[in-house]
């Protein structure tokens, strides 16, 4: 299972701020990913919160995502893939075929049991933690000043979906390319608020806490 509780961040440098004041370390530096969600002709995998994504960055991950009854937790099965076109024609030979691209530049930190995810998108720049409980993400979004009202059950999918309906975007991909010349984008129009709303809590958890 994949536990994690994702967080619209105003001002990411504050978040790395609050980040080193607590020991956390660069895990993973900052690499781009290029990411393909992929369906069939008629959304299958969509309507029932499926998701069947082959990502790309330093290796080529296929991933598979399921819902489950807590919104924070996700069946998930990802394994690396040795050859990438190899993949994409088996998707295509199953049915499937990419109806969305998304790209980010992703830093991973590691703090307690916690992987603590920065990314940049094209449309603002979010922290995503991910630890073995619940319990532990809470700890680890409390220790950070993060409100655990604030967090973001949707998808980046449906942040971009908002924006594209606002906005009224001629573009399907959410990529660098196709957001430069855009204006900024606020974080009303993906129906986001800061993050960051409490001090920074510098507190050490007991063990039982970040299990």
């Amino acid at each position: 299972m994949e536990i994690e509780a994702k967080f619209y961040l105003s001002d990411p440098d504050a978040l790395r701020r609050r980040l080193s004041l607590l020991g956390a370390e660069v895990a993973h530096a900052q690499v781009l990913e290029r990411n393909w969600r992929f369906d069939d002709d008629q959304r299958r995998l969509s309507q029932q919160g499926l998701v069947l994504r082959l990502r790309l960055d330093d290796a080529a991950r296929l991933t598979f995502k399921a819902p489950s009854d807590v919104p924070e937790a996700r069946q998930e099965i990802e394994f690396e893939v040795s050859d990438p076109k190899a993949a994409l024609a088996l998707l295509g030979g199953l049915g499937y075929q990419p109806v969305w691209a998304y790209e980010k530049r992703r830093t991973v930190y590691q703090l307690a049991s916690a992987e603590v995810m920065l990314d940049e998108l094209p449309f603002g720049t979010f922290v995503e933690i991910e630890a073995p409980s619940l319990e532990a993400v809470r700890d680890v979004a409390r220790r950070l000043g993060l409100g655990w009202d604030r967090r973001l059950p949707a998808s980046y999918w449906t942040l971009f979906s908002r924006l594209r309906q606002a906005r009224q975007l001629a573009f399907r991909d959410a990529t660098f390319d196709n957001f430069a010349g855009q204006p900024p984008v606020r974080p009303a129009e993906v129906g986001a608020s800061d993050g960051l709303t409490a001090a920074l809590d510098p507190s050490t958890p007991d063990d039982k806490d970040i299990r």
